[in-house]
């Protein structure tokens, strides 16, 4: 059976950061992002009750652009570092706070073309030897979109987006995101980090 979205209920799980991330149910999110400082951002995630799930800070990292996401009890769950190059920017995602390590990475994430008005990334696994990825992410601060897709069907999507200049002046913004059933809801929130740090 397939929603609206094309995404079909029952297929196996999306298991990227850990199963425990996955719940058989629309999972909807509040993405709230602080701006402290030129190179450090801090987002907090929350479900409709207003628990906290997730958190995400850092800053430089020798040069270089480091995030890391943490569970609600500070417990570093994944690192995301930036690695610039002539044309395009690239993310390595790997468990914890490591070290770079190739062989304990769970995805990369490479912008598809920087020339494009609306970003697209493309996600790859590390078991994918391929040009082609795994999921695509699209969207742009200036359309206010974010959308996470697995081939032609989308498993994650913005569903509000609280901006306007008071919040942009105080460094403050909030999205509302939905994550569909079985879906690894902390590599969701990872992608729209990534996403929103790539146009920063």
């Amino acid at each position: 059976m397939a929603d609206s979205s094309g995404w079909e209920y029952g297929v196996p799980l999306i298991n990227i950061v850990g199963e425990n991330f996955c719940v058989p149910y629309t999972m909807e999110m509040y993405v709230k992002k602080r701006i402290q400082g030129l190179s450090n951002a801090h987002y907090d995630v929350y479900d409709i009750s207003g628990n906290l799930l997730l958190q995400v800070d850092g800053n430089l990292w020798k040069l270089q652009k480091k995030r890391v996401m943490r569970d609600p009890a500070g417990i570093p769950l994944l690192t995301m570092r930036l690695k610039s190059f002539k044309w395009r920017k690239v993310w390595s995602v790997h468990a914890g706070e490591t070290s770079e390590d190739n062989n304990n990475i769970l995805f990369k994430v490479e912008q598809a073309n920087p020339l494009q008005i609306k970003t697209k990334l493309e996600v790859f696994l590390p078991e994918n030897n391929s040009s082609k990825p795994d999921f695509h992410v699209t969207g742009s601060f200036a359309s206010l979109s974010f959308k996470v897709c697995r081939g032609k069907s989308v498993i994650s999507q913005v569903a509000n987006h609280s901006y306007s200049w008071g919040s942009f002046c105080k460094g403050r913004e909030s999205f509302k995101v939905r994550v569909h059933p079985e879906v690894d809801y902390s590599f969701i929130v990872a992608l729209l980090v990534i996403l929103e740090e790539n146009e920063t």
